[in-house]
């Protein structure tokens, strides 16, 4: 087996994933921080939860180059 580009360059991307959406969601941090203790658990527990869909394409990429 022979070591690819596709993984270093996607584990690149998911890291810069990662950082873009904490710096977005750390950026809403004065109005969540607002909010209803429950309305902010609702939106920590989605926002903590959503950024996992966009992974299952590059994983597939990563692995099969489709």
């Amino acid at each position: 087996m022979t070591p690819t580009w596709r993984k270093p360059v996607g584990m690149l991307g998911i890291l810069l994933l990662i950082l873009v959406w904490c710096v977005a969601i750390v950026s809403l941090s004065n109005i969540v921080g607002n909010w209803h203790w429950l309305a902010q658990l609702v939106f920590y527990l989605f926002t903590g939860l959503i950024w996992i869909a966009p992974l299952k394409p590059v994983l597939r990429w990563m692995e099969i180059g489709r």
